[in-house]
């Protein structure tokens, strides 16, 4: 595959994964990419057209880091979150628990 359809596919699968919230697709794509980019540039002078898709491929990436630092960011606050209430969700639970075995 000739590098300027690699460097647009690749930038469509990341831009893909990252609006699906496919986090190992991310990862994995995240992988190829630090093999594939520079095996690409060892091939020689990149063309303008191969050096536009690089710089849109290097934006979906950016674009994917920051969905990804976002969505863990709120996994952390809804950590947080749980992690406050847990005394309270806990002592419902053995309420509850003590009311069933009464029954």
């Amino acid at each position: 595959m000739a590098r300027l359809q690699q460097l647009q596919r690749l930038a469509q699968d990341v831009a893909a994964a990252a609006a699906a919230a496919e986090w190992k697709a991310l990862a994995a794509l995240n992988i190829q990419l630090s093999a594939a980019l520079p095996a690409m540039a060892a091939q020689g002078p990149w063309s303008p057209a191969e050096r536009a898709a690089l710089a849109a491929l290097r934006e979906q990436h950016r674009q994917a880091v920051q969905k990804v630092g976002a969505a863990s960011a709120d996994l952390g606050k809804q950590l947080q979150q749980m992690n406050t209430h847990k005394e309270g969700w806990l002592a419902y639970a053995l309420d509850n628990d003590f009311a069933g075995n009464q029954a």
